[in-house]
């Protein structure tokens, strides 16, 4: 008794992974990370008597209860900082709904690679923006007192991670790694 199967089967496979969905929650942290950290006022603090963040310096005498506060736009190096911030920050934000809308419709797989290079491109400026930052503090302001870079630069490169990471989620091939699904 032969059977024999007169059709074929129809094999769905979906381009919606759970490394494309980590991926994108990555991309979403990173996001907020960039939002939390431009509008932090703690990049450099230094013993309740100075801080600094992306957009203004302020400083306190010891004996004054006062404090002085002066924009950071007006030295270059600080300008730049925050413009490679802003720029990694702004293809995060494309990255991310290139990724949303193509999750949404068909498209997902086509989308991958230029969420990826968007992704790395954003990384690539964040990172030169983190490392500008404390090499032209260091070398322009002189505080006589101990200072720490704070949170603010911290939430900085934990953006820079997690878009790192949403980026290689990004590049992983899920037809290599069909075992994991």
């Amino acid at each position: 008794m032969a059977s024999s199967v007169s059709g074929t089967e129809e094999v769905r496979v979906s381009a919606l992974t759970p490394l494309k969905l980590v991926g994108l929650v990555c991309v979403f942290l990173a996001l907020c990370l960039d939002v939390g950290a431009v509008l932090s006022p703690a990049w450099v603090t230094a013993d309740d008597q100075y801080y600094l963040s992306m957009w203004v310096s302020c400083w306190k005498p010891v004996s004054s209860v006062e404090w002085s506060c002066n924009s950071t736009l007006t030295t270059d190096w600080q300008i730049a900082t925050l413009a490679l911030l802003l720029g990694g920050a702004a293809l995060t934000l494309l990255s991310f709904l290139v990724a949303l809308i193509s999750l949404c419709f068909s498209s997902r797989s086509r989308c991958y690679k230029p969420v990826a290079v968007m992704l790395f491109s954003a990384v690539v400026l964040q990172v030169c923006s983190l490392v500008l930052f404390p090499i032209k503090f260091i070398e322009t302001v002189s505080l006589r007192v101990y200072h720490e870079f704070n949170w603010g630069y911290g939430l900085a490169w934990g953006s820079t991670i997690f878009s790192f990471g949403g980026a290689i989620l990004y590049c992983l091939n899920p037809k290599n790694y069909e075992d994991y699904y």
